[in-house]
Formats: C-alpha cells, sequence, structure tokens
C-alpha cells in the first residue's frame, strides 16, 4: 500500500471545507477541503501532465474531495483502481458526465451519471470523485489498493462533516451520536 497523503485530521477542528460538491438527489453533498498542493503525484505524473497540456487547461491545486471517503485530487493520477474494487459504486469519474475542468467541480451539482469502471475515464485529467460517499462501507479496497496513496477512509470524521454542515448534535446522554443526520 502506498504512504497516505491526506493527513489523518485534514478536516478536524477548526478547519473549514473550501466549497463542495453536490448529488442531485438533493440531500447528499461532499465537501472539498484545502486549497491543495502542488506535489502531489499528479503533478508529476507524464500521463496526466499530457492529458492537461492535451486539452490547453492548466493544472492547478483541487485538494481534497469527501470527508469519510477523501480524495486528494492533487495526488490522483486517474489509475482508476479504487473504482475497480468499490462494492457500491462510491466513485465516479467526474468527467464523463461534466466534461468541465476539475477547479470548477466546487460548487456544482452531478447526478451521480458518470462512468464507473476502471478504464472508463475520460482522460487522465479526469478524478475519481466519491460522489456516492454517503453509501460508502467502509471495506477500505479503495485506500489499499490506491497506488498513490490518494484516498483516506475514515468513517468517524462522519462528525466534521457534520460539523461543517451544522448539523452535528449531541445525544441526550452526552455521547456523541454519529448518526445525528439519520
Amino acid at each position: 500500500m502506498a504512504e497516505l497523503q491526506i493527513p489523518e485530521d485534514f478536516c478536524h477542528n477548526d478547519v473549514k471545507p473550501t466549497g463542495k460538491t453536490s448529488h442531485a438527489d438533493g440531500e447528499n453533498f461532499h465537501w472539498i477541503w484545502g486549497k491543495g498542493r502542488t506535489d502531489g503525484a499528479a503533478f508529476s505524473n507524464e500521463d496526466v501532465k499530457a492529458a492537461y497540456e492535451a486539452r490547453g487547461e492548466k493544472q492547478v491545486p483541487l485538494g481534497i474531495h469527501g470527508t469519510t471517503v477523501a480524495v486528494d485530487w492533487d495526488s490522483c493520477v486517474a489509475a482508476g483502481a479504487c473504482m475497480s474494487v468499490c462494492p457500491v459504486q462510491t466513485f465516479q469519474w467526474y468527467r464523463t458526465e461534466k466534461d468541465i475542468p476539475a477547479d470548477k467541480c466546487l460548487g456544482e451539482t452531478f447526478e451521480g451519471t458518470g462512468k464507473t469502471e476502471q478504464d472508463e475515464r475520460l482522460d487522465y485529467t479526469d478524478k475519481s470523485q466519491p460522489i456516492r460517499e454517503h453509501d460508502c462501507t467502509v471495506c477500505m479496497a479503495c485506500q489499499e489498493i490506491c497506488p498513490e496513496g490518494a484516498i483516506r477512509i475514515e468513517s468517524a470524521n462522519q462528525e466534521w462533516h457534520e460539523k461543517a454542515a451544522g448539523t452535528y448534535v449531541l445525544m441526550k446522554s452526552g455521547s456523541e451520536n454519529p448518526h445525528a443526520h439519520d
């Protein structure tokens, strides 16, 4: 397994998301965390760099997409291994639904109709989008298989997702309720 690129506390405490991507169901969405970085694997991968050049798009830092299913888009090289092992199709190739530059996903709404198979990416500028983060079974297969360590699965981060959304509540007993949104 590759070394994880996403810090364990990427969304904790006073960290605020930089934006979100919504699911068209009107209920689900995933946060985008951080401004991104240029030292991720996508910035040194020749296939990714060539694909951006072929499109005439500037490669820019993109941040971490998702909270309980976090994908570092600056490390994602569109290998698609995560899609080949996910039992519930948590991920989609975002460009196969909306062929827009990755930095334009912030604030967008997706139907979740993009391609979900490993080799169905539009090109190497495509990213694994956790569009169905809410369906993740925490099997960890995607985190274990990602060749760049670009995925971190942590169900306990649901608390931080809810805190950022303003929907987090404590149970009356004083213990924290991980399913306050249900």
